[in-house]
Formats: C-alpha cells, structure tokens, sequence
C-alpha cells in the first residue's frame, strides 16, 4: 500500500503523539495514585490554568498557528534566511510579551483565584493559598515554553516534523521525574533500585513542570541546527511579514483567551461541586485528548503547512480536496472510537485510578460525556486551520466568541443537577456545535467543496455496532473477569466489527 506524503506525515505525528500519552496517561496514573481525589491534586489542576493561558495566547496557539502560514510564505517565495530572521523577530517579541505578562500574573494571583469571578472561587482559604503559590512557580515553565513553542512551528513550516513530535515525550519525562521522584516521601522500587525522593509533596509536580519545559526546548535544537538558524536580536515591528504576523495573531489571540476561557469557567463552576470535581473534569478531558490527538491534532497539524502553500499558489482545488479527504476520514474513525470509549472504559478506568467506586464512576460519567465531543473536537482542528490557511483568523475568531458565551450559559444550567458530567456534556455539545458551523463556513465561502458520498451512514453504522458490542461484553465480563480483560477485550471487539463498516475510509488516508 503506497501512502502520500501528508499520510506519512499524519502517521508518524500519529504514532508519537500515541506515545506521548502513554507517558501522560502513566504520569496522570502516579498521580491519582499518590495524591488521589484530593483538595491538594485539585489545586495543582487549577494552578495550571493561567499559565497555560499565557503559553496558548503567545507560543502555545495563538502566535504559533498564526505564524505557520506567513513563515510557510517566505520560505516559499524568498528562501530560508529571510525565512529564519522572521522568526528571530516573532521571539523575540514572544519571550518579551511572556515575561511581561508573567509578572503581572504573579502580582495579581491573589485576586485571580479568590474572587468570585476568579478561577477558584469556591476553595478553602487553604486551597487557594496553595493555588497562588503553584501559578507563581508555574510562570517559569510557561517563560521557557514561549520560545519552545516558536520553535515547533518554525520547524514544521520548514516540513520537519520529527523532533516537534518528539519534544511533548520528553515534557512528560521531566513531569514523571516530578511525580515519581520530587514529590514523594519515599522512593518507588524498580527491581533491586529504589529511586530517591524528595518530599516536596504536590509542589514536586510544578518542578517537574519546569524540567519538562527544558527538554521540551533542549530536544529541537538539533532541527534548528540542521535548517542553519541564526539567531537575530532585532523585532522591527515595521517589517511587513512580521506585520502581517501580528495581523494574524490579534484575532488568534482573542480566540485562543476565548477558548481557554471554557477551562476557567469550567473550573469555576466545579469548584463548587464535591470535592474531586477538578480532578474528574481534569482527567476525563486528558482521556478524550488521547483519540483527539491521535485522529484530529495529527491530522490538522500534518495539513496546515500543505493548506498554507495550497492557498500561498492559489490551488484551490487541490485545497479543497485535501479538506474533504479529512472530514470523511475523521467521521468515519471517531464515531466508532467514541462508542468503543465510552461504553468500555469503565473498568479500565478503576483499575488504573483506583479512585474508589463513587470516584471511578463519576470519572467513567465525565470521560463518557466528553467522548461525545471526539468528532466535533477533531473537526475543529481540521477547520480552523483551514481558515488559518486561507490567513483569515476571523471566522474563527467569531465562532470562538459565541462559543464561550453558550458555554458558559449551559454549564451554569447543567452543573449543579447533572454534576462535573453535566460540565463535560456542556463540553461536547458545544465545541462540535462551534465545529459544524465552521465547516458550513469554509463550504459557503467556496473554498472547500464536500463531495457527498456514503460516509457518514457507514460511520453511524460502525459507530452504533462497535457500541453495542463493547457495551454487551463489558456487561457480561465486568462481574466475572479481571478489569484488564473486561475493558480491553470488550473494546478490542468492538473495534473489529467497526472495520468492515469504515475500511473504505481507513484507504482513503493513505491518499491524504
């Protein structure tokens, strides 16, 4: 079977990210097990928001998919070394916006957490404390991850994408040493080893951070070595490409604050449910992130420097042929990935947590209810960057605003009679809602064409069959067998009997 470029790009972006959650979800794993549905894991959750607020709005989102497409540009039309002092310049102004920024956020946490409108406004006293000191100490990581996150684009435009797909591994090796070594009072055995502790308790897990922002940083300077960049300590804010940057950048920005907006309102309403909400939303959206990642992110990070240069030499057909290719195969994968998920995790779910029995069902309700946005969420990542594409950031920008607002007025109505699931399944409608209405965009405008076909009644079929036999097997196993066989089995089967039903799309990836 012979595959495209973008389906080989797509497939190793695929295979390490794949990898990349393996050693979060073992991360997440030493977590829950060390620190448990505690108020302690509940303020380190929400201490992360800010700072992950600032690495999305400056290197992390904003700025690095406004970037892409004008650096894709330049290296296009004018070469390699206007492309890099482009860079140079982008930054520059990104570490020192990031460290502005950062200051002012360490000043003003107090208020930021304890106000009724702040993140976490329903802690203890106690609680909050904790969460101003973990931010403070956050901020650092966040510094680091402004170049760190430049870099990653300005790797990808150039169509390297291994050491980009690398770097999140090692960021998840420096928070294990976090976990497995800083936090806790005594070292873990591994065989005749023992590894050293340190006892810094939850505050281990920040350092642990910070040391994953390094190697994050550290792992993709060899790529800036083999592209010849040179560092350059100019901004010149009148240079036209750095212009048309900003220019890209200021509706990003306002939509990237938009939509993590959604995770402090989101935090915001759960803490002031029972103890544990935090934890719950937090890791029932990390297990969704896995397929998401896998299906949505790999395949729209593979697409944007293809789309840029589409649009960059005015072929429109072939732009429109690549977006309709990625629609039909993401909803023929994540349907029946979203059956098989959320109705078979649950033992998995237990055994890997051990959250107790109303913790791991709460958990197996919130995962199943943010499964459901799995086509919605990965079709935004196709869509919007088509629109980034096309270097047009309003739409998005647009539908993000509106989006926050419905968000925020369904959360308020479903949280408190449907708990941290209603949070979730607030989550899901929304974002696939936002989704759809991005795709009927990109079709009214002309640039995308969606050629009907038989798709989305083969995935709906696949979906509903590999549903039914995960749940019928989980139902039948769960009483008799081990977890580990009553989760993976069940879904493993429903897996099979999806394949016949989608296989048509599963080829079509190879020609992406």
């Amino acid at each position: 079977m012979k595959f495209s470029r973008l389906t080989k790009i797509s497939l190793l972006l695929a295979a390490f990210f794949f990898l990349d959650k393996v050693l979060a979800f073992a991360r997440q794993v030493l977590i829950a097990r060390q620190f448990g549905l505690s108020a302690e894991l509940d303020a380190f959750n929400v201490a992360n928001n800010i700072p992950d607020l600032l690495f999305a709005l400056i290197s992390g989102g904003a700025l690095a998919i406004a970037f892409i497409p004008v650096l894709s540009e330049v290296l296009t039309r004018s070469g390699q070394k206007p492309a890099w002092l482009l860079f140079s310049r982008i930054a520059n102004l990104a570490f020192l916006v990031t460290v502005a920024l950062a200051t002012l956020v360490a000043v003003f946490a107090a208020p930021m957490v304890q106000a009724e409108l702040g993140i976490a406004p329903g802690f203890t006293v106690a609680q909050q404390h904790l969460v101003i000191h973990l931010m403070r100490l956050n901020l650092v990581a966040t510094i680091i991850f402004s170049i760190s996150g430049l870099v990653m684009a300005g790797l990808q435009a150039n169509q390297h994408f291994l050491l980009p797909a690398m770097a999140p591994l090692f960021y998840n090796i420096g928070q294990i040493l976090g976990v497995g070594i800083l936090s806790p009072e005594q070292g873990y055995r591994l065989g005749p080893l023992t590894l050293p502790a340190y006892g810094l308790g939850v505050q281990g897990l920040v350092y642990g951070v910070i040391i994953g922002a390094v190697l994050h940083l550290a792992i993709q300077v060899p790529g800036l070595v083999k592209y010849h960049f040179k560092w350059s300590i100019s901004l010149n804010l009148r240079d036209e490409a750095v212009r048309k940057v900003l220019r890209l950048m200021g509706p990003r920005l306002l939509t990237m604050f938009f939509i993590q907006l959604i995770f402090l309102v989101r935090d915001n309403l759960a803490s002031r449910l029972a103890e544990g909400a935090v934890t719950s939303l937090t890791y029932g959206w990390m297990i969704q992130q896995v397929p998401e990642t896998l299906i949505g992110t790999a395949i729209g990070t593979a697409l944007l420097p293809t789309l840029s240069e589409h649009f960059s030499r005015d072929e429109k057909q072939a732009f429109s042929e690549r977006i309709d290719k990625a629609f039909k195969a993401l909803l023929a994968l994540t349907l029946p990935v979203t059956a098989v998920l959320a109705t078979g995790l649950r033992p998995l779910l237990g055994l890997a947590f051990d959250f107790g029995a109303a913790g791991t069902r709460m958990l197996a309700w919130v995962t199943a209810a943010f499964m459901l946005g799995l086509f919605g969420h990965s079709l935004k990542e196709v869509s919007a960057r088509a629109f980034y594409a096309s270097q047009n950031a309003w739409v998005p920008l647009a539908t993000a605003g509106g989006n926050v607002l419905v968000y925020t007025l369904c959360g308020a109505l479903f949280y408190r009679p449907l708990g941290a699931p209603g949070i979730a399944l607030t989550d899901s409608l929304i974002f696939s809602l936002e989704a759809l209405v991005l795709l009927a965009l990109l079709i009214r405008s002309g640039r995308v064409s969606i050629v009907p076909s038989s798709t989305a009644c083969r995935a709906l079929l696949g979906c509903v069959s590999a549903g039914a036999v995960t749940w019928l097997g989980v139902t039948l196993l769960e009483a008799h067998a081990h977890p580990l066989i009553s989760g993976s089995v069940p879904m493993f089967a429903g897996i099979l009997v999806s394949l016949p039903w989608i296989w048509r799309e599963i080829k079509l990836l190879t020609q992406l």
